[in-house]
């Protein structure tokens, strides 16, 4: 179970260092695992997610596949082995009564879910997440990543 703190402001303005660490974080994530994906659009939250699926990929032995945002399908899920990831977008939902119907608590501790435009989320109680908040800085020149979670990231100097 991750436990309590905040990476550090992370530059990944270089799409090398967004893929660096994409790699680092699919070492260390796990069945279980809740990751929301918070962040202005275009700042890099999908492409973050490509790097970090297709690294799973590779680590379970799977061929590289396409990573398509599921901004129309609201999910996507990817078979990998014995480990099953379903990555969600909310940017569409207008009312926290359509998660329902997604079903998108469901078998949480089964699978590593990852979530983009989480912020609809409010009346749920859920353990294992890890808060990814993608920014711009003042003048969009550069973009930022900063990492949360509500226990103690042991990875985090990894990804400095």
């Amino acid at each position: 179970m991750l436990t309590a703190t905040r990476s550090s402001r992370i530059n990944i303005s270089e799409e090398g260092k967004t893929k660096s660490i994409a790699k680092i974080l699919s070492n260390n994530i796990k069945i279980g695992d809740i990751l929301f994906f918070k962040g202005e659009l275009g700042v890099g939250k999908s492409t973050f997610i490509k790097y970090l699926i297709n690294f799973l990929q590779t680590r379970n032995k799977q061929s590289i596949t396409e990573v398509p945002s599921p901004t129309f399908n609201l999910v996507n899920e990817y078979h990998l082995q014995s480990l099953i990831i379903r990555h969600y977008d909310l940017y569409r939902i207008s009312d926290e009564k359509e998660l329902n119907s997604l079903g998108i608590f469901e078998n949480i501790s089964e699978q590593i879910t990852l979530i983009e435009w989480p912020e609809i989320i409010k009346n749920y109680k859920i353990n294992n997440i890890l808060d990814l908040h993608f920014e711009y800085d003042e003048d969009y020149n550069k973009r930022f990543l900063t990492i949360s979670t509500n226990g103690k990231i042991s990875f985090l100097d990894e990804l400095k």
